[in-house]
């Protein structure tokens, strides 16, 4: 026999009415009317067929019977509130939080992470894109996937892998009149980043200075993008560049590559360290890393 239960909208106003002993405090507490109190008490007590409060104009006293069931409520809805908070500590507590340079969330981790998910459907991740350095332990972050030389204090960093530069250009750069050897980018458009081309075209050989002026992209995946538009040449890192020359719509120009001076940093507050799910992450995220090194040959 199902159990039929009041109104729970009806119970919290009397609840609250019951506990401040006057309709407007409840109605301020619950955000409702005044008069909205009043009409969920009166119908509480309908159907309990008894009064709960005796009432002298706007004035209102608990009754003997009303303050028992008000203190029954009361309990009760504490004991909710416990258990609604051990719910939410504990999905905190499977929550995975990870902010990482856009290039590489975007197009080395994401596509990769829903792989993260299946084998831990538990965990609730959110992956957090920015370009700024953040302070992860104030901001309540996980982990970090950070781009530098290992210099993290008071963060615990673990390295991942290092990066290659190399020049890439659409096929359909000048209609396709692409340069052939290094010294023909002298005569060609060079992209500019917050990456400089100096380390790569004295490798080349080339006798070029910086390129100056013009557009500056400070984000990689947009000079990824503007290069496989046509709009000149660009010096790319490896990891984020090898979707779109996979995809042919760049073409890796020469064999000449420089390595980079900044890695792929794995990094943890202290305190988040040994949390499962960062355990979780970071075995799972080397096994990625070991797995992507062996196709590269």
């Amino acid at each position: 026999m199902a159990i039929r239960l009041p109104n729970f909208s009806a119970l919290r106003a009397f609840e609250a009415a019951a506990r401040h002993e006057n309709f407007s405090r409840a109605a301020e507490e619950l955000h409702l009317t005044h008069g909205a109190i009043s009409h969920q008490v009166r119908a509480l007590e309908e159907e309990l067929g008894r009064p709960l409060f005796v009432r002298h104009g706007r004035q209102v006293k608990i009754t003997n019977d009303g303050l028992k069931f008000a203190q029954f409520l009361g309990k009760t809805f504490a004991d909710i509130a416990v258990a609604t908070n051990a719910m939410r500590a504990a999905a905190i507590n499977q929550r995975l939080t990870i902010t990482s340079i856009p290039s590489f969330a975007a197009r080395w981790l994401a596509p990769r992470l829903g792989r993260f998910i299946e084998l831990h459907p538990d965990i609730e991740v959110v992956l957090q894109s920015s370009g700024h350095m953040q302070d992860l332990a104030r901001e309540g972050i996980d982990v970090g996937i950070r781009f530098g030389r290992g210099h993290y204090p008071g963060m615990l960093a673990l390295k991942l892998m290092g990066d290659m530069y190399y020049p890439v250009v659409s096929p359909h750069y000048r209609g396709g009149a692409l340069p052939a050897a290094p010294t023909d980018l002298a005569q060609h458009t060079l992209l500019r980043s917050v990456e400089p081309w100096m380390p790569w075209l004295q490798a080349a050989r080339v006798d070029l200075s910086e390129p100056s002026g013009g557009l500056l992209f400070e984000d990689l995946s947009m000079l990824i993008r503007s290069a496989a538009d046509g709009n000149g040449v660009a010096l790319v890192r490896h990891v984020v560049a090898m979707q779109e020359i996979a995809s042919g719509q760049l073409l890796r120009l020469f064999d000449i590559s420089t390595p980079s001076p900044d890695e792929y940093y794995f990094v943890t507050p202290p305190g988040a360290a040994e949390r499962p799910q960062v355990q979780a992450f970071r075995r799972w995220l080397l096994e990625e890393i070991d797995a992507f090194q062996r196709q590269q040959g």
